[in-house]
């Protein structure tokens, strides 16, 4: 828990006028941390397997992921209550939704607290919200009960974005850019909440991608403010949101496939996807930074914000772009100490972000201004906002 305190950045760069600008951050974890050194003895004896084939191919898996820690919300407390969801083959999806639902609005709600503090300014300036989450399903949906939580206004206009997968926390991002440019005097409340509980299963031999999720994914949950033409006296810039576009891949629907079934949601991700990402994401990566007029930018001399999806997307990525290896240092990190938290992975991204840029700072060290923020999700959709990093 915890986040960047604008206030303490000391941000000399001015935004552009009319452009968003992120004001603030913020975020929240459950309180289980999972050491990845016991993650695969824990996950074996909660779902009572002794598989040894499975258990060495989650071993191997876990050590591949670079990932060291993570949260979760799954606990002992939830096993003994829904015993059902460590036993092959039961239906479940009614106990799941009803400890993801709340699961995810708690933690949306801190991450959410702990960056209006931040902001500096009265939760009743919130005029938009935009809520992010691939972890639960109702209605009305969580974006109401995350209002309600907040206590937002009534008169809050709200966007709810379900099932947008990793992509999620740039196309968050990329409407409540919109938003804050479309409407003056807006200031956009961007909160992002997963969990893996959804998903949760014991292993099995006929679905060996599920050891995939075990070693990777991780719960919490990211909140940003979003607005245009900051309040000089009571509001610190972080980013400016220059120019943002979405594109998708023709027929690649399969590469990245989810489905909401009886046992909970089940996740495939193609073996192409690195590939796939690794051969289009130059192209899209050029267009981008041509619509934003930026064409002659050495990639080396950006900053990368990237979703750290596992780690052959990112090693890809840095290959293909000739990339050098302390660019991707913000996600590698993120991945690290997280996981891949799906649409919450861009929040804790930019947060180290400005962490290094502070950093650099102190030593006299200067920094990119310019950069983008990626992230890839099902489609396959490739999401993309050229930035400025007002911290440099």
């Amino acid at each position: 828990m915890g986040s960047i305190d604008a206030t303490e950045l000391g941000l000399e760069k001015k935004p552009n006028p009319g452009k968003a600008t992120i004001l603030a951050i913020g975020k929240a974890f459950p309180q289980q941390l999972v050491m990845q050194e016991y993650l695969v003895d824990g996950y074996f004896k909660t779902t009572n397997c002794d598989d040894p084939e499975l258990k060495q191919k989650l071993t191997r898996l876990c050590k591949t992921t670079t990932v060291r820690t993570r949260y979760v919300v799954m606990s002992e407390e939830i096993l003994t209550k829904y015993p059902e969801l460590a036993i092959e083959g039961g239906s479940t999806v009614k106990q799941r939704l009803n400890i993801c639902n709340d699961a995810v609005t708690e933690m949306a709600v801190e991450a959410s607290r702990v960056c209006i503090k931040n902001w500096g300014r009265s939760i009743s300036d919130i005029t938009h919200l935009v809520y992010v989450s691939s972890s639960e399903a109702r209605l009305p949906g969580g974006d109401l009960y995350l209002a309600k939580g907040l206590g937002l206004s009534p008169e809050t206009h709200r966007v709810l974005l379900y099932f947008v997968g990793c992509s999620g926390g740039v196309a968050g991002l990329r409407v409540a850019k919109d938003i804050a440019e479309n409407n003056p005097g807006s200031r956009v409340l961007l909160a992002t909440s997963e969990t893996t509980i959804i998903g949760f299963k014991p292993p099995s031999a006929d679905r060996p991608y599920d050891l995939v999720g075990v070693a990777l994914f991780g719960d919490g949950a990211g909140a940003m403010i979003i607005g245009s033409d900051p309040d000089p006296i009571h509001e610190k810039p972080l980013f400016e949101l220059h120019t943002a576009i979405q594109n998708f891949l023709p027929d690649t629907e399969k590469t990245i496939d989810g489905k909401l079934t009886e046992q909970g949601i089940n996740f495939t991700l193609s073996r192409e996807l690195p590939q796939i990402i690794e051969d289009n994401v130059e192209g899209f990566c050029k267009r981008l930074i041509g619509k934003a007029g930026l064409a002659n930018k050495d990639y080396n001399q950006m900053f990368w914000a990237v979703h750290p999806g596992g780690p052959a997307i990112l090693n890809r990525m840095e290959k293909r772009l000739n990339l050098s290896p302390e660019k991707l240092s913000p996600s590698r990190r993120a991945l690290m100490d997280y996981g891949n938290a799906s649409s919450n992975s861009i929040v804790y991204v930019l947060e180290y972000m400005l962490e290094e840029s502070r950093k650099a700072r102190n030593m006299n060290e200067g920094g990119n201004e310019w950069g983008l923020i990626l992230a890839f999700g099902p489609g396959v959709t490739f999401e993309g906002i050229v930035a400025r990093n007002l911290d440099v």
